[in-house]
């Protein structure tokens, strides 16, 4: 049994970690806990020496000291101070009234005002929450058809976490080695073109079903002609100034991100005081929201990288790297089976564990591989976003039924009897979106353009290329002369 155990402690660290999570156990409690077990027996069989531990210290306050996750903090709180400001609110409304005499009109204004948010936010809870509070109930009330209507509402609030400036785009720069900066420049195609494919959806939904996604009526039409010109300027203008005020001095090479993030922590804060949306209140909620979520990230990243330590130490890194490159078909057989295995993981689990669990074992072998990190990388994040959309474990599926309505209501405006919004009726409309976004994973791999040509090279320096001469001076005397 010792002889197994010392042969194979590698996929039985793996395999155990997947039971505790199967468990339900906390997963910064799993993954810790988990390290230090296979540590102690590591010890107890001679294969690791008790001074392994003794590096854990400092690779604590290495992560304290890690200037990218400033920025989780920082975008968190710009997320949630807009929510409370009623940007989105505004947004949707004004937007909705611009396309509601087309078939699709309100399921268009979401998915534009999801990518606004994801842009200016860059958490999904927020996006769907707002959009599910304001659009849903307007959708019923027009006749659109419920799977149709949680389905749109629940991709577009999503594409949060592929558009900059995503959490999920700054975890994964941190996880790569890689600069968040180039990573928000690769993402940013892919996110637009997957917001074009939801729209591309909505149109051939209005062709081919157009009573699931009907015109707004006359009656609810409330601006028209310059009315309506002055209310779109007005709702788009501020959120326009806040994506350049990050994205743009981000992108420009003006400001790191963290320091992208913290102006938009700033801009938050000024256009909510000028809408008069700000009290102390709900300044507070925010902060604490902001507090527990980064410390969700924090206590996650700690655990792993316990479990890291102890499973490199055991040469995990090296049984995971012979088992991938083992793989037929080289470098395409490797991106097959990781993005199957992302997809299949992603039903169970949310990005954050994804990226804390997988990514570090992935990555030394794509890049032995020779494939380009931030590609990778932002193709792992495109897929990762099929866990807030995966039935029946999708995040994005809970906040959405979280707000949806339970039971059959009467509309105070028209009158209609609105039927209840079942949670069956979620997942079979999140269903499209999830293969939409497979044909997105399919489209980054297919044309890694896509990615690549968002990125200014212009500055990049290849460090393994990179040579030292040092000249060699003749002073005429023997070496031992010169000085």
């Amino acid at each position: 049994m010792t002889a197994f155990i010392i042969a194979n402690i590698a996929p039985l660290m793996f395999a155990f970690l997947v039971l505790f999570l199967l468990f339900g156990y906390p997963v910064a409690f799993a993954l810790a806990a988990n390290g230090i077990l296979f540590g102690l027996i590591g010890i107890e069989l001679d294969l690791l020496t008790p001074s392994l531990f003794q590096a854990l210290p400092e690779r604590v306050f290495g992560i304290m000291r890690n200037d990218t996750l400033l920025a989780v903090p920082f975008f968190t709180f710009m997320g949630l101070i807009l929510e409370r400001s009623g940007m989105a609110e505004d947004l949707l409304d004004t937007i909705g009234q611009l396309f509601g005499p087309i078939r699709g009109g309100l399921a268009y204004a979401v998915i534009l005002v999801g990518a606004l948010l994801a842009a200016t936010t860059g958490v999904v809870a927020a996006s769907v929450i707002s959009m599910g509070l304001i659009s849903l109930p307007i959708m019923l009330r027009y006749g659109y058809d419920a799977r149709v209507a949680t389905g749109v509402i629940a991709a577009s609030g999503t594409l949060a976490q592929i558009i900059p400036p995503s959490l999920v785009l700054i975890i994964m720069a941190d996880q790569l080695g890689r600069s968040v900066g180039d990573m928000y420049q690769g993402a940013l195609v892919p996110g637009l073109l997957l917001t074009g494919l939801y729209a591309g959806y909505i149109l051939l939904v209005s062709v081919v079903f157009p009573k699931a996604v009907p015109a707004l009526p006359l009656s609810a039409r409330n601006l028209h002609g310059l009315a309506l010109v002055g209310r779109v300027v007005t709702s788009l203008l501020p959120p326009l100034v806040l994506i350049f005020l990050v994205l743009g001095t981000i992108f420009l090479g003006i400001a790191t991100p963290t320091e992208g993030g913290a102006m938009g922590a700033a801009g938050a804060l000024v256009l909510a005081l000028i809408r008069r949306k700000l009290s102390w209140a709900q300044l507070s909620q925010a902060m604490e929201s902001t507090a527990r979520l980064s410390s969700f990230v924090l206590f996650i990243l700690i655990g792993s990288t316990v479990f890291g330590l102890v499973f490199r130490a055991v040469n995990g890194d090296l049984w995971v790297e012979h088992l991938l490159t083992a793989l037929p078909g080289g470098a395409i057989g490797f991106l097959v089976v990781t993005n199957l295995l992302i997809f299949v993981l992603a039903f169970f689990l949310d990005f954050f564990e994804l990226a804390f669990i997988l990514v570090p074992l992935l990555v030394p072998v794509a890049d032995k591989l020779g494939i380009d990190l931030i590609w990778f990388g932002v193709l792992l994040a495109v897929n990762m976003q099929t866990s807030f959309m995966h039935p029946p474990f999708g995040f994005a599926l809970f906040f959405l039924r979280s707000v949806a309505p339970r039971r059959d209501t009467i509309d105070r405006i028209t009158g209609r009897l609105i039927p209840k919004v079942t949670t069956g009726q979620i997942y079979w409309g999140a269903v499209p979106f999830v293969l939409i976004q497979l044909v997105m994973v399919a489209l980054v791999i297919t044309f890694p353009d896509l990615v690549r040509g968002s990125i200014d090279t212009a500055h990049t320096i290849d460090a393994s290329k990179v040579q030292i001469e040092v000249q060699q001076e003749d002073y005429g005397g023997s070496p031992a002369e010169s000085p």
